[in-house]
């Protein structure tokens, strides 16, 4: 069945957002610092492999899923003389039918979970794909970042930063087309949802705090990302940032 993404020039949407791009490899590389082990990994929804070398200095095997064929091909054309890279064309739902439980001690899912409905039913399945002890890097777009909170204060809204039920950006029209949800967590949801599913949380960070069309202009990226360094950890205390970052490890 052809995946939405097969029809989506994906790899031209992050030509203009480096930024962006950088801010998630240094929570990504920041957070492995908390791993002692990492044997095997598997990265749902990788896409054509952007986040690969983020992490890939750190495992012994990695295998990239992803549901679009085509991205997957695009993956395999980067890395397939990689001898540590391995490659799966599968959703996130049918992963539980075609790996072994317990088969990784590392998950990374990026800019997929927004994509999900039904969290409980993902997490479940990730839990069972990692082994005792297994790591999970969650990343997720925050329902209540900064500009978001201002801007329903502004129209009256006052209970939107308590307000921890998901919101889909689709409109009415896309809705009824069945295109992909594009959903927004807030914070306090997915941590919970993580713990009722035995998980313990790690590290929280928030990911690009400066992200500004403005700013973009008026300093070099260097200087911003030298900044996001600083800011990842503290500001996840704030839910600051418009992109959530999560290292939680298997219990139970």
């Amino acid at each position: 069945m052809p995946s939405a993404y097969d029809n989506y020039d994906y790899p031209s949407y992050w030509k203009h957002r480096n930024y962006e791009h950088q801010s998630e490899f240094i929570a990504i590389k920041g957070l492995l610092q908390k791993i002692p082990r990492i044997n095997k990994s598997i990265e749902i929804g990788a896409g054509f492999g952007r986040l690969v070398p983020s992490y890939l200095f750190r495992v012994k095997r990695a295998l990239l899923t992803d549901p679009s064929a085509k991205l997957i091909s695009l993956s395999m054309k980067k890395y397939s003389k990689n001898n540590k890279v391995f490659f799966l064309q599968s959703k996130l739902e049918n992963l539980k039918n075609k790996k072994k439980s317990g088969s990784f001690d590392l998950a990374i899912m990026v800019r997929v979970l927004h994509h999900i409905e039904n969290i409980d039913n993902a997490f479940k399945i990730i839990k069972n794909l990692l082994t005792k002890g297994g790591y999970l890097i969650l990343e997720f777009p925050n329902k209540s970042h900064l500009k978001a909170n201002i801007r329903h204060f502004l129209i009256g809204d006052l209970t939107y930063p308590i307000n921890i039920f998901p919101i889909d950006l689709r409109s009415k029209r896309q809705v009824n087309k069945n295109t992909l949800p594009f959903i927004n967590y807030h914070p306090d949801q997915i941590l919970e949802k993580l713990k009722e599913k035995g998980f313990e949380i790690i590290e929280m960070r928030s990911v690009s705090n400066i992200r500004s069309t403005f700013l973009k202009r008026m300093f070099p990226i260097h200087t911003l990302l030298d900044i996001e360094k600083y800011l990842q950890i503290p500001l996840a205390k704030l839910n600051f940032g418009p992109s959530f970052f999560i290292l939680a490890k298997k219990i139970g």
